[in-house]
């Protein structure tokens, strides 16, 4: 590796972590703009995960110490609440709805194909983090079942044989 090569991949890491720090500057802010506030830990948390990306335990501690919460509780809510991640996201957050309907109208064959065409196990994201793949309880169209959204789009009554023209789009 030449020096100039080195020089990039310093100033890359450089610029990674001059960004983390302006993340984690920006979530010090926000939580003492909440600081004193009853109730705010949802909201915080939501408001942090929109900044950093994800919810990893240096956050939450950090949320916690900010507000005066014990890590536990913290990360009790962040672990509870699907909205919430701990790792990662991709770009493109592939969420299938095994409620009843979903279910019993063919909910696990559209996340058996969708794990057959990324080959990815639900639960995970793609290397290049394109996509990843979230089970849900209820999407809330058990009319339309068997449902399935990609980021903020609805796809309905989706068979197996959709899959690869629909993920084509993203």
């Amino acid at each position: 590796m030449s020096a100039v090569e080195k020089n990039r991949i310093l100033s890359i890491e450089e610029m990674e972590q001059e960004e983390e720090q302006a993340k984690l500057a920006e979530i010090t802010r926000l939580i003492e703009k909440q600081r004193g506030r009853a109730g705010i830990l949802i909201q915080v948390l939501h408001q942090a995960q929109e900044i950093y990306g994800y919810l990893p335990l240096h956050v939450q501690a950090m949320i916690a110490r900010g507000l005066n919460l014990p890590l536990s509780e913290v990360s009790g809510v962040v672990t509870f609440y699907a909205l919430f991640s701990t790792t990662p996201r991709a770009d493109h957050a592939i969420r299938v709805c095994m409620g009843t309907a979903c279910y019993v109208r063919g909910g696990q064959r559209i996340v058996d194909r969708l794990e057959e065409e990324l080959g990815i196990p639900a639960g995970t994201t793609t290397e290049d983090h394109k996509f990843s793949i979230e089970i849900c309880r209820c999407l809330g169209a058990c009319g339309l079942a068997p449902v399935m959204m990609i980021d903020e789009d609805v796809h309905q009554q989706v068979n197996p044989d959709k899959i690869e023209k629909i993920l084509a789009k993203y």
